[in-house]
């Protein structure tokens, strides 16, 4: 059995019960039973996978209340607050009520396709959460493309949209489809193009790594611009409010899951939050150090204050909780509006940050050359990732402070006619005579 050290179970808790349940069932089933190694393998995949499932189902769950919850103090209302202690068993009542449900198919839908639809949508979803870093040692699958493989698997679920609403025989869900995949394809662009800088400060793909070269200083912090343009780009993916065109019921009722009722409007519902979680660890990941404690604390001090687990879940609830509040706030955009900030705003704007970054990684790296007579040492330990990442901060607040204002003045909101309203006094009407005449 591996030794466990003291508070090893509370600052690495993924890692104990990994090399727990690896030596509990090596030793059950490859030298009492005499099995071969791969099964074990076979099994903790296993395990890792259901671990997945069920954390994004609880997640799901828990997102729906926290959502009502927070738009009602927001909108000055109560929210759930019947089924259970303060509404938490309201997700389950409501998971209840649409498993129980009939799902009503359309006579003239495409059968095949119109089913397909919901699994092509949610199997994405849970496949992106295989790569996400918990922990330093809470990675399922540490690829050495990870965020390439994230761009690939999320984008493959605007086919599912399309597919829903082009099966449904319904012209509301086929536009609502329609207007998915162009909203989709849009703002993938700027999100891939703004994490673009940060894969070059991190110098890899990998999203451990990644995480690794934020141990000294957040990339938030080097990169603002680019962490507005992948929120703003990772609301519009996931389909929240202001950018919920797909499904704008004032004009296309709900869109391309109107002909989709029961199990089925719960797989979307469910891809939804699980997305929106999804994409906040993500921007955690990327952008606020992920399991990393704020300016290198725990690297100063020698040890962890806090486990790294709780970090990356405070952070990405931090993003969910902007996401939320945004819901509460703004108005939808018009699709016109909607396209136009797409393509003649995010998608410049990211090209010259991406510029910028380069241009501020080989600035710091010159400076730091000078400095010392040699480059910054390569690889992605906190000791000695980004050697000269003192020299980096003060190049990139001054190319972002001059990018910012130079966008300012570049740059024109649209005139829109503005109406004006008049006010017209109209006269009392006239009195009744006594003896009936006016």
């Amino acid at each position: 059995m591996t030794p466990i050290k003291e508070l090893d179970i509370i600052y690495w808790p993924f890692r104990v019960i990994g090399n727990f349940l690896y030596d509990l069932l090596n030793g059950l089933i490859v030298k009492s039973l005499g099995w071969p190694g791969w099964v074990v393998q076979l099994i903790m995949i296993l395990l890792g996978v259901t671990f997945v499932v069920v954390f994004a189902m609880v997640t799901m769950m828990f997102l729906t209340w926290l959502e009502r919850k927070v738009i009602g103090r927001i909108q000055d209302r109560i929210g759930p607050n019947r089924a259970g202690p303060f509404g938490l068993l309201q997700p389950v009542a409501d998971m209840l009520k649409l498993f129980t449900k009939e799902m009503i198919v359309p006579d003239r839908a495409d059968k095949i396709v119109y089913y397909l639809g919901p699994a092509i949508v949610v199997v994405p979803a849970f496949l992106i959460f295989s790569v996400l870093p918990f922990d330093q040692s809470a990675i399922i699958a540490d690829l050495n493309i990870g965020f390439l493989f994230i761009a690939a698997i999320g984008s493959t679920s605007t086919i599912g949209l399309l597919m829903a609403g082009w099966a449904s025989n319904n012209k509301y869900a086929l536009l609502g489809g329609m207007r998915a995949v162009a909203q989709f394809v849009s703002y993938e662009i700027p999100q891939v193009l703004s994490v673009v800088g940060v894969l070059l400060l991190a110098g890899s793909l990998q999203m451990g790594k990644i995480v690794d070269s934020q141990a000294y200083v957040w990339n938030v912090f080097l990169q603002p611009v680019a962490f507005v343009i992948f929120l703003i780009a990772s609301i519009s993916e996931i389909n929240r409010t202001p950018f919920d065109l797909p499904e704008a019921e004032s004009e296309i009722i709900a869109g391309y899951h109107t002909e989709y009722g029961a199990i089925g409007f719960a797989y979307y519902q469910l891809a939804e939050f699980i997305n929106m979680f999804a994409v906040s660890a993500i921007g955690a990941t990327l952008f606020l150090g992920g399991w990393q404690e704020p300016f290198g604390i725990s690297w100063l001090l020698g040890f962890r204050l806090v486990p790294g687990i709780v970090w990356f879940i405070g952070k990405t609830y931090l993003l969910v909780f902007v996401m939320i509040w945004l819901r509460g706030t703004l108005p939808r955009l018009r699709v016109d509006q909607l396209m136009n900030f797409a393509w003649k705003v995010l998608v410049p704007l990211a090209l010259v940050n991406l510029v910028l970054a380069g241009v501020g990684i080989s600035l710091s790296d010159y400076i730091f050359t000078l400095i010392y007579g040699a480059a910054p040492k390569a690889g992605y330990t906190s000791a000695n990732y980004f050697a000269g990442w003192w020299t980096a901060v003060p190049v990139f607040v001054v190319l972002n402070v001059m990018m910012y204002f130079t966008f300012r003045a570049l740059y024109r909101r649209p005139k829109v006619q503005r109406r004006t309203v008049t006010m017209v006094s109209r006269p009392a009407p006239s009195q009744p005579v006594a003896g009936g005449g006016s």
